[in-house]
């Protein structure tokens, strides 16, 4: 899981989240922002206030009392299959590297960008955050 900085410089970047089951996401708040949690039909459900805003509906299931939650008070914490997917085209290749990291290859106006980083997941979002820069 991409750390919760990342995530927020995503969104700011203009990373656009269309919730789905299966997706995780933090409340963005001093006090729950290190509580992940994964939008599914048995748990927290997608719905829509009564003005037509996306919330999050959380079920009996959960251990404290958190009704519900609107996307905009959401981080999206994407997974590294959405991060891909994310990169769409510019994404050339991922590769493990002889000190143990990954590396992205990306496809920019410029030429092949390479970006590294420890985990696989935070180099995706490094290019990520490199294609969606201004």
């Amino acid at each position: 899981m991409i750390d919760i900085a990342v995530a927020r410089r995503l969104q700011l970047a203009g990373l656009l989240w269309d919730p789905a089951e299966g997706d995780w996401f933090v409340i963005d708040n001093e006090q729950l922002r290190e509580q992940p949690f994964m939008l599914s039909s048995m748990v927290i459900e997608l719905g829509h206030s009564r003005v037509g805003e996306r919330i999050f509906r959380f079920n009996g299931t959960t251990e404290w009392a958190l009704d519900s939650v609107e996307q905009s008070e959401a981080l999206w914490i994407p997974r590294e299959d959405q991060l891909r997917d994310a990169l769409g085209d510019a994404f050339a290749a991922l590769r493990r590297t002889e000190a143990g990291g990954y590396l992205v290859e990306l496809r920019t106006s410029e030429g092949t960008r390479e970006v590294p980083a420890p985990r696989a997941e935070d180099a995706l979002a490094g290019a990520l955050l490199v294609l969606l820069a201004p």
